[in-house]
């Protein structure tokens, strides 16, 4: 997990200040691992440290001021079944506080002012000097959180009933920046999620050639044309994963159309047709869940691992 520095900086311009809960260290059994938080704020919260008992216990402790680190067995103490033990860093946030976040690790004290350990320190040059990041962690009374930066780029063309099912279900996954295309704004919901960025263009397919080489793209439009030329089009730009929504009569159509496109069989069959798991039915959130699962899954990550380095 990593420090959605975004997200805070959005709640804290909507909110004025607001608590964050974080998990700091785990020990056995836990509902969520270090580094997942949520922020809390007078008559809200968003992000989640695993629910149930302790994120309700720590949400009033929240409220009611209570800062700092704090140890919670979750058996004995909450009745939960989890077993294990958590120790949660609650510590506000406003405006003042994120302008002197600087770099890509956001370390402080968890409590007073104590010197920055040396184990700290290392951490810290490491990712200065090598660009490597360290694991969120608490080390002493110090805590170390990377700032999120998406790992995977995820263009969805198409902004129909799929496509917003598709965005409403991958959007709130820090790990993936989304870039959702279709022909006009009006395609578009009014509210599009946090971290969505949004783009209208009369020919989408001339965007292909911004998209990054090791994007995964899901193509979803309202004409076939436009699923074929972006197709086309990615065949010759490069990607990490294609999916393409249809059957499998629209998938013999879009082999013979690309081969005639002068593209060979073991190109085209790069590209994933059709996508989600038809067990699942043909309904819009069924197919987004059948999606999402097949994009989140260990053999798909190594998959396109293996692609980018074919």
């Amino acid at each position: 997990m990593a420090f959605d520095l975004e997200g805070l900086r959005a709640a804290v311009a909507d909110h004025g200040v607001v608590t964050r809960v974080v998990i700091a260290a785990i020990r056995g059994s836990s509902p969520r691992e270090v580094g997942a938080a949520m922020l809390v704020w007078k008559n809200g919260q968003s992000g989640t440290i695993g629910g149930g008992a302790l994120e309700f216990q720590a949400a009033e402790a929240a409220r009611a001021g209570r800062l700092g680190l704090s140890r919670h067995a979750l058996g004995p103490e909450l009745g939960q079944c989890c077993g294990g033990a958590v120790t949660l860093l609650t510590e506000v946030w406003d405006a003042a506080r994120l302008e002197a976040i600087d770099g890509e690790v956001v370390a402080r004290a968890a409590s007073g002012a104590a010197p920055v350990p040396l184990a700290v320190k290392r951490l810290l040059a490491r990712a200065r000097g090598q660009g490597v990041l360290p694991e969120a962690q608490l080390v002493g009374d110090w805590m170390v959180e990377p700032v999120l930066r998406p790992a995977r780029q995820l263009w969805i063309w198409g902004a129909g009933h799929v496509g917003r099912a598709l965005v409403d279900v991958l959007s709130p996954l820090p790990e993936i920046a989304i870039t959702w295309v279709d022909t006009g704004v009006e395609r578009f919901p009014q509210d599009v999620p946090a971290g969505v960025t949004p783009l209208s263009a009369a020919r989408p397919t001339d965007l292909v050639a911004y998209a990054p080489r090791t994007a995964e793209h899901l193509i979803l439009t309202y004409s076939h044309e436009l699923d074929l030329e972006l197709c086309n089009r990615l065949l010759r730009h490069d990607f990490a994963f294609a999916g393409l929504i249809g059957s499998a009569t629209k998938k013999a159509r879009f082999r013979s159309r690309l081969a005639a496109l002068g593209h060979t069989p073991q190109q085209v069959a790069r590209i994933t047709c059709p996508i989600g798991d038809p067990a699942l039915g043909k309904h819009p959130a069924s197919i987004a869940i059948g999606v999402a699962a097949r994009l989140l899954s260990p053999a798909h990550s190594e998959k396109t691992r293996k692609e980018l380095s074919a």
